[in-house]
């Protein structure tokens, strides 16, 4: 029996791990959950999964459900310090982190110290920190298993294998709902449009990155940390029909990749069983109904953030986390209407080219650019709608 710690429990990611808890009910045991708002959703959680631990990130909130749930035996918890507490108890096994944004970083880090194994979903803590998380793990011995699909598919293939066996990752990516279209088609775009993904039924802030390919620039960030592979090794190719999940270049020619429908439930349940399989219930892929499996460069001039990431990630130090942050608020002031879809990439760069990197960096050093980057971000949108 797996104990089971969900920071992120009423998100998309979290609200699939716990059906897939209701799968197999003998091997894993939810221990703790923790949410941002949603305290609707979460006292019904609370009350089919009996948790010992939960945390609310909104204060107040968490004193609403508190009084909610006064009949039961949880504890319950408030604020995002709460969420590094939560993280350090002793009587879990694995911390899945699907929260998005930079606040996994933080209970990610305590779980590592405690030598827990983490299973993220969290691109940001990896792209934010990701020299300190890894030095961490090794120091602790905690294990990372990747939740995205396309980590996990480059983890599945690489079973069995080291790292010098490797000479390139390549990661796969939809191309989202713009795939195709010209900057003049893009530049007037509606929010409605820009959450419309073709494949993936995602939150809002993965949704508009998948539409940018900054979610593709982050994961390649993630995969050069989880695997150890140079930038000039990781390389993304468009794949609308998001079969495949990424491919593994061997040094001697051979390609390996994992194949699957663009559903997270098989990730997922990878990350909590492994290192065993346990019979899966997603729907199986039958290739001859597919048909075609299509392929084509990204195209870089129309969706700049791919190489706003692979720069970020070469300059390294502070430099990814300022990058993460920018989009972070970015991403919601468009989200509520503030800029334009192509005024993503532009303040982002323009943020960036004002930052200079600290490449030795302590955990504060790393809070500190990331407030700063948010702040920086604001002024340039305010800027720029005088």
């Amino acid at each position: 029996m797996k104990k089971l710690l969900i920071i992120g429990s009423t998100g998309s990611i979290g609200r699939q791990a716990l059906q897939i808890v209701d799968e197999y009910p003998d091997k894993l045991r939810v221990i703790g959950l923790a949410a941002q708002n949603n305290i609707e959703l979460l006292e019904k959680q609370i009350r089919k999964y009996n948790p010992l631990y939960v945390v609310v990130d909104n204060l107040n909130k968490a004193w609403i459900l508190k009084k909610r749930v006064f009949d039961l035996k949880v504890t319950v918890q408030g604020g995002p310090e709460s969420l590094v507490e939560i993280a350090q108890k002793p009587n879990y096994d694995i911390l899945l982190v699907a929260t998005v944004g930079f606040s996994g970083f933080l209970p990610t880090m305590a779980a590592i110290k405690e030598g827990k194994t983490i299973a993220l979903a969290n691109k940001e803590t990896l792209v934010a920190g990701g020299s300190i998380i890894c030095r961490a793990a090794k120091e602790s011995g905690a294990a990372i298993l990747p939740v995205d699909s396309e980590h996990s598919a480059i983890f599945q293939c690489l079973q069995g294998y080291k790292t010098e066996d490797v000479n390139r990752l390549i990661l796969t990516a939809s191309g989202g709902p713009f795939l195709g279209c010209n900057l003049t088609e893009m530049k007037n775009v509606t929010l409605a449009r820009a959450l419309n993904h073709p494949n993936w039924k995602m939150g809002n802030k993965i949704t508009i990155d998948s539409a940018t390919l900054m979610n593709k620039g982050l994961e390649v960030i993630e995969a050069h940390w989880l695997f150890n592979i140079d930038y000039d090794n990781i390389d993304v190719v468009i794949h609308p029909q998001s079969i495949i999940h990424s491919f593994v270049e061997f040094i001697d020619g051979s390609q390996l990749a994992q194949l699957g429908f663009p559903d997270m439930n098989l990730p997922i349940q990878y990350a909590l069983s492994y290192p065993e399989r346990w019979v899966g219930t997603a729907k199986n892929l039958q290739l001859a109904n597919i048909g075609r499996l299509t392929f084509e460069e990204p195209n870089r001039k129309n969706f700049p953030c791919l190489d706003l990431a692979y720069a970020a990630g070469k300059i390294a130090g502070t430099m990814p986390a300022v990058l993460n942050a920018a989009n972070e608020i970015v991403v919601e002031h468009f989200l509520r209407g503030k800029i334009g879809f192509l005024a993503i990439s532009s303040v982002i760069e323009e943020v960036m080219s004002i930052h200079s990197s600290m490449k030795n960096f302590s955990i504060d050093d790393l809070l500190v650019a990331d407030q700063w980057a948010r702040r920086e971000t604001v002024q340039v949108i305010e800027k720029r709608r005088r």
